[in-house]
């Protein structure tokens, strides 16, 4: 038989045709198998509710705890939300408080800045008018002396202020110094002073054509030497006293009256003619004239004027030479003195403090 053929089905076997006593077996055995079914059934059925009970019990203990935890952790939640809104209120206030900190600060350092440039500011401007104060006195006086003196101080103050931007003002005042002290400055108050000595001097001075005065002859008489006395022994007569004293009267009157003569008429040498020519009453304003002279030159040496103050010297050394006695001691210390003056006056000017001057302006410009 091939595979391509089909199979016929088995034919049915009438129920007729069956044995009994199989079929009695048969159904014995199935219900034995039936009620062992429903015994396991029961059974599992049974274990199966009290497992159902179990769960229940389980889910309901479960469920309870998980209400409390629900609970408890809507008030943790609850706790922490106002613990968070308590924190938040507090972070705000503590960021306020930062921001006015931060703002207080930041005014503190602005003013701290501001009080710092005021005091270099206020530093820079006291240094300026003490250096230009010393400048003027230096103008006045003609010594270097009130200038270094300013220079050493406001390099003073500059070091206890320490302020690094104020460097610069420090060096310039360091070079200035140095050039001042290397400066060679006309000794002013020491020219002034030989002045007004030579100024006192002049109304003591000998005219090249005085007279003799009449004080002058009476003094020489009185240096006169008296005529020894020799002791009159016990024995002398008057006459001869008499013949004595006449004696020495005729000899007192002579002296005189030959003193008198030589002040009356003297015999010397003027070269200047126009000192032989001066009349008395002129010799006041001749003196007064060579005053103001030397007046002229004591201004011109303050005003800083060195031409006009030579020239003013010049013309007092030509009227001391023209119409005083060369010969006396004190025309000759007069003529020394002011030779002295003439020669220690110096062209040269006080130094300026252009330096110093113009790294002030800079440091009070802030750069």
């Amino acid at each position: 038989m091939s595979d391509s053929e089909p199979v016929s089905p088995p034919l049915p076997v009438p129920l007729a045709e069956l044995p009994a006593a199989p079929a009695a077996g048969a159904g014995r055995r199935w219900l034995l198998v039936t009620g062992l079914v429903a015994v396991a059934g029961l059974v599992l059925s049974i274990l199966l509710w009290q497992k159902l009970g179990n769960i229940q019990e389980e889910l309901a203990r479960r469920s309870t705890d998980a209400t409390a935890q629900s609970i408890e952790a809507r008030t943790l939640a609850r706790q922490a939300q106002e613990g968070t809104r308590e924190l938040t209120a507090r972070l705000a206030l503590l960021e306020t408080r930062l921001s006015e900190v931060s703002l207080q600060r930041t005014q503190l350092e602005e003013l701290m800045q501001s009080l710092s440039r005021s005091r270099d500011e206020n530093l820079v401007v006291d240094v300026e008018s003490a250096l230009r104060l010393a400048q003027q006195q230096a103008q006045l006086t003609g010594s270097a002396e009130p200038l270094l003196a300013a220079l050493k101080s406001a390099d003073q103050r500059l070091a206890r202020a320490a302020q690094p931007r104020l460097n610069p003002l420090q060096r310039a005042i360091a070079r200035d110094v140095e050039r001042i002290k290397a400066t060679t400055v006309t000794d002013v108050p020491g020219l002034l002073l030989k002045l007004d000595e030579l100024t006192r001097m002049v109304d003591d001075l000998p005219l090249a054509n005085a007279m003799v005065t009449g004080a002058a002859a009476a003094r020489l008489v009185a240096a006169a030497p008296a005529p020894v006395r020799p002791a009159s022994a016990a024995g002398t007569s008057m006459a001869w006293l008499d013949s004595l004293a006449l004696r020495a009267w005729w000899q007192r009157t002579l002296q005189g009256t030959l003193d008198e003569a030589r002040g009356l008429l003297r015999v010397s040498r003027i070269d200047q003619p126009d000192a032989a020519l001066l009349a008395p009453e002129q010799a006041f304003f001749l003196r007064e004239n060579l005053k103001l002279k030397l007046l002229n030159a004591r201004l011109g040496l303050l005003s800083r004027q060195t031409a006009s103050a030579r020239s003013d010297l010049a013309a007092a050394g030509a009227s001391l030479a023209k119409y005083f006695d060369p010969a006396s001691r004190r025309t000759q210390a007069a003529t020394q003195l002011l030779q002295q003056v003439q020669s220690q006056m110096k062209s040269s000017e006080l130094p300026r403090l252009d330096e110093t001057l113009a790294a002030l302006a800079t440091a009070a410009a802030g750069r």
